[in-house]
């Protein structure tokens, strides 16, 4: 069949959503079928609840980076981008290539996946001053930084420096927040014994968060469970608090407090890319509203699921109920949104998404971990075991598995090592630096861009220079 009359079928976002979709049509459409096109700006799939395991150095960053070209079955095309805008009425695709050039991508069948990025508030110096922690860059970043700190306080004869550098605080106290500190937390108490100018009583962590409980969705018992490991480990747990300002070498609380520090980590929670908003379509707090077989009412060959869709939880049962942001939804997703574009394309019925939540496991490094697989409460080392159980089995390759599994063996018989890889440059990089969000298009950018475009494939140069990070990776 010639390539030119084959079905065009375009994914977004190499998240759990984006490849678990891709990998499932390269194994059950023959080649003849479609044309599977991929944007992502990386090539490869990151595991984003290890993230604070790569930052705290348990993990190397390539453990938990899954390389897109290792299928046996691989015949994707992959363009190395970010989507910036989408045009329902054409069905054009406006991409930002990592060149910063713009691409008109033509397709018949959209699957929508591009992810979330991380939420903030109009907080005087937030953007400036904070690190986030949702891509593998931030991870590695933060490592470096907060082995400088140690460095740089040990180095100093002035106290006040010597108390900047030494005090962390992470805001936000859902599970990226949680095991962020904890497993930072760990890392600089493990560090400070290799240092013996430096008192460890100096050393500060401070988790804060406006809820008024710690990960609520984990029960009181569990919550207050992961509190008291917090706690007495010496990490401070501020609930009902958060960011007034945030300045270079201090942070100001909303409840008056000033902590000088030179490390604020921003977790506090995420939304839909802000791709969903250049479609110009029904959204529901930002995630595009979609039916229960994960298609854009309206618009056929539309589909959309993980973190930037509102997908309805049928497995709930309640009116209006959607599906959490989380991996092990948006991996069934792709599964079920796999099989919806292969039955539009032979003409078969389509089939909802339901799934119930199999539970939550929380990781706090070394022995300890709060977890709720089926319902059933477990602290300390059984807890442990299903937390890095449920991750290990989660990664897609055996390749992945055995980095992994290598990598927390060597971790519990030799310990952190402490090596700053170079990843901090001299010129600090701040959350605003790293996702890109002021680079898509409005609505009516997109419409004039492929109004006035030669015609599909024309490319040309972007408004205003992006770096590879364009388009955030689903989680």
């Amino acid at each position: 069949m010639d390539i030119v009359t084959r079905p065009r079928i375009l994914v977004v976002g190499a998240g759990f959503a984006g490849v678990g979709c891709v990998r499932r049509l390269e194994r059950k459409l023959s080649p003849g079928e479609a044309e599977i096109t991929l944007v992502t700006p990386f090539s490869y799939q990151l595991y984003l609840p290890l993230l604070p395991q790569v930052a705290s150095g348990v993990l190397t960053p390539q453990s938990i980076a899954v390389s897109l070209r290792r299928s046996k079955k691989y015949r994707t095309r992959i363009i190395p981008g970010g989507a910036i805008g989408v045009d329902l009425k054409s069905k054009v695709c406006v991409i930002r290539t990592i060149t910063d050039e713009i691409v008109n991508e033509p397709y018949d069948y959209i699957v929508l996946a591009p992810g979330s990025v991380t939420r903030t508030f109009d907080i005087p110096g937030l953007t400036d001053h904070a690190f986030g922690m949702k891509t593998l860059a931030e991870a590695a970043y933060i490592r470096d930084h907060v082995i400088s700190q140690l460095d740089l306080a040990d180095a100093s004869h002035d106290p006040a420096e010597r108390a900047s550098r030494l005090q962390f605080v992470v805001v936000g106290g859902g599970y990226a927040g949680t095991e962020t500190a904890a497993c930072l937390q760990l890392l600089t108490h493990n560090a400070v014994k290799r240092y013996p100018r430096l008192d460890p009583s100096l050393i500060k962590w401070h988790l804060i968060d406006i809820a008024p409980k710690l990960m609520p969705e984990l029960g009181d018992k569990l919550g207050r469970s992961a509190q008291e490991v917090l706690r007495r480990r010496g990490i401070e747990v501020s609930l009902g608090v958060s960011i007034a300002k945030a300045g270079p070498e201090e942070v100001t609380f909303t409840d008056g407090r000033v902590v000088p520090t030179r490390t604020l980590i921003w977790t506090a929670g995420v939304v839909a890319s802000p791709l969903i908003a250049t479609l110009g379509a029904e959204t529901v707090r930002g995630r595009l509203a979609v039916t229960s077989q994960m298609c854009l009412p309206g618009h056929d060959g539309v589909f959309a699921l993980g973190d930037a869709a509102a997908v309805p939880d049928e497995a709930k049962g309640e009116e209006g109920a959607v599906c959490p942001p989380t991996a092990q939804h948006a991996m069934r997703q792709a599964t079920v949104v796999a099989d919806n574009v292969m039955a539009t394309l032979r003409g078969g019925a389509m089939k909802p998404y339901a799934h119930k939540d199999l539970g939550l496991v929380v990781d706090l490094g070394g022995t300890d971990a709060v977890s709720k697989p089926l319902g059933i409460e477990l602290r300390g080392l059984p807890a442990q075991a299903v937390a890095r159980g449920y991750h290990w089995g989660a990664l897609r390759t055996g390749v992945a598995k055995a980095r992994v599994l290598t990598n927390w063996t060597l971790n519990a018989i030799a310990g952190d090592d402490f090596v700053r890889t170079g990843f901090q440059a001299r010129r600090a990089a701040k959350l605003k630096d790293f996702e890109y969000t002021d680079s898509y298009l409005t609505p009516e950018q997109v419409r004039t861009h492929v109004e006035g475009a030669a015609g599909p494939g024309a490319v040309g140069p972007g408004p205003g220079a992006v770096g590879p990070g364009t388009g955030a990776e689903a989680g």
